[in-house]
């Protein structure tokens, strides 16, 4: 909800701000006055091109700011905080300020939350949040899509499911077709990738590497490599640990069982030498044991000799063309080649998979148009009621003659949405013809056309707030009592603000704000040497009427004229707001 506009050095407006509350909200004043510039300050703060002829004479800038109320989870909130915007939440509420600044040479500034943002954001959000509705302003639903989106959500549930169904069925045909037209358009590119797979796992499984065999076979070529120094090192420390002839001294298992066997003798007189003889005896097992090993080591090093070493090396270069090509080991080398095994067979199945896929798009697609045919029924049937309703609409509007042309043309391309092709148009009377929203209506008739369709939406599309000028162009009477009960019932949904010269509509509102004119003259009298400027004013229940007898009679302090104004509002609250 728009709860608060701020307009500085904009037209004849000085500085003036507008209090706003939901419902419907009125502006009204005499010509001149500058009411139009509250729609003009809204148009800035929705993206409008900036005007430097609109920045009030002697002033250097104007500016609009706009105070916006909305849901915590409202895509705006989210929106403005992506684009760096601070927000305020309050209660499950957040606050949300834009802001445009316009300056007397023509440059442009944005605010968003606080912060300077592109105009192009704050349209963007804007455009979520406020529509306008006025003779040089964008219509909501002059675009196909807007049109499509207002259609399906005016058909409601019904034509909801079926369009889930069908949208879901859709991105199962598009993800089909462009693996089909990515598998027929790169046939040569994979097939010469299958070729270069195939000639890798050939040379791969030729070699036939096993996991860790390079680090395994390098261990074995360096101990190779060394086999002598190995082997005099391995017969020294088994000649050391057991030997029949180890010159003087005795071997190590001899010193150890002597030292064990004299202990043994005395154990009987102390259990701690008992205790260290058994360890001496675990020590003669152990030594006897690595004597064992040291033998066993240098019997294969006796059949380890070249020819072996020359076998690792061979091996080895093999192993290591392998990982310059594939990967920076065998392990790696082997995980690639799972991989590429995998791929390779994928390549291999194309054909199998074309003929798949061929079939599978031709099947969904069938589907699909029927599927879009039965969904072309629904909007058919949906258009033809919403035709009938704002054209019943339009005739309370003083068009009694228009009707609203809603067009649903199966197209023969299929898109996420069906096939249809949706336009509202406007045939402004019988055997006159239709032409598209936005084109030969004037500002008033265009608004008034909007109005209507925004009252039968209002319920099912909703824009939190909207703002309608010269809705009420060209009528009076009873069409104007209209045009004010049906700006009411749109604003049971949604929050409305009008500018408007009718009291018939005036008398609807739930808040009346009065812009008045005022004329500085000279020291002479004239008023060229002096200026204009127009303040903003909130009227409570007396004011009300006073400025409803000036817009019937030009005559506020009129008791007859103040007397039909009371009438008015009266009939106004009294008159059922229904269709």
């Amino acid at each position: 909800m728009l709860e608060e506009l701020r307009i500085r050095d904009l037209g004849v407006i000085t500085d003036a701000t507008l209090p706003l509350g939901p419902g419907l909200s009125v502006v009204t004043g005499e010509t001149g006055a500058g009411k139009t510039m509250v729609v003009t300050a809204v148009g800035l703060l929705l993206g409008a091109r900036s005007d430097a002829g609109a920045v009030r004479s002697g002033a250097k800038s104007a500016s609009a700011e706009a105070v916006l109320k909305l849901d915590a989870g409202h895509a705006a909130v989210s929106r403005a905080r992506e684009a760096g915007a601070e927000v305020e939440e309050f209660d499950g509420g957040a606050e949300l300020l834009l802001a445009r600044s316009v300056g007397a040479d023509g440059r442009s500034r944005a605010y968003l939350g606080g912060r300077t943002a592109p105009v192009g954001v704050l349209a963007e959000i804007g455009g979520t949040l406020v529509v306008v509705h006025g003779q040089s302003d964008q219509i909501r639903l002059k675009s196909p899509v807007a049109q499509r989106e207002a259609l399906d959500k005016f058909a409601g549930e019904s034509l909801a499911g079926s369009l889930a169904a069908y949208q879901e069925l859709y991105g199962h045909w598009k993800a089909s077709q462009a693996e089909l037209d990515e598998l027929r358009s790169a046939a040569r590119e994979r097939l010469r990738e299958a070729e270069s797979l195939e000639a890798a796992l050939a040379e791969i499984d030729a070699v036939d590497p096993q996991p860790g065999e390079d680090e395994s076979l390098k261990a074995e070529a360096v101990k190779l490599a060394n086999v002598e120094e190995l082997r005099i090192a391995a017969s020294t420390a088994h000649q050391a640990l057991i030997a029949e002839d180890f010159g003087e001294e005795a071997d190590a298992t001899t010193l150890v069982d002597a030292a064990k066997r004299t202990l043994e003798h005395v154990a009987e007189h102390d259990g701690e030498l008992g205790s260290a003889a058994a360890r001496l005896a675990e020590v003669g097992f152990l030594l006897n044991d690595i004597a064992a090993e040291l033998a066993s080591y240098q019997a294969s090093l006796d059949t380890e000799g070249p020819e072996r070493l020359a076998e690792i090396e061979d091996r080895r270069a093999a192993l290591a063309k392998l990982v310059r090509k594939y990967a920076p080991s065998i392990d790696e080398v082997l995980a690639w080649a799972e991989q590429a095994r995998a791929r390779y067979e994928e390549l291999q199945d194309d054909s199998t998979r074309i003929e798949a896929l061929d079939a599978d798009v031709v099947r969904a697609e069938a589907d699909l148009r029927k599927q879009a045919t039965a969904i072309s029924k629904a909007r058919k049937k949906a258009a033809k009621e919403l035709s009938a309703r704002v054209s019943a609409e339009l005739t309370a509007l003083a068009m009694a003659d228009a009707t609203l042309v809603i067009n649903v043309d199966p197209g023969e391309q299929l898109g996420p949405f069906g096939s249809d092709e949706i336009s509202f148009l406007l045939q402004p009377h019988s055997g006159a013809p239709a032409r598209p929203l936005g084109k030969g209506a004037s500002g008033g008739e265009l608004s008034r056309v909007m109005l209507a369709i925004e009252v039968v939406l209002a319920a099912v599309d909703p824009v939190p707030t909207f703002v309608f000028d010269e809705v009420d162009a060209g009528v009076g009477g009873r069409a104007a009592v209209e045009i004010g009960r049906r700006l009411a019932m749109l604003a049971r949904h949604v929050q409305v603000l009008v500018v408007t010269h009718l009291p018939q509509v005036a008398a609807f509102a739930d808040q009346h704000i009065r812009v008045t004119k005022t004329s500085v003259r000279g020291a002479d009298g004239a008023t060229a040497t002096g200026f204009t400027s127009s303040d903003v004013q909130l009227l409570d229940e007396a004011e009300r009427v006073r400025e409803l007898a000036r817009m019937l009679a030009g005559q506020e302090d009129s008791e007859s004229a103040r007397a039909h104004a009371q009438e008015l509002l009266d009939d106004a609250r009294l008159l059922p707001q229904q269709a």
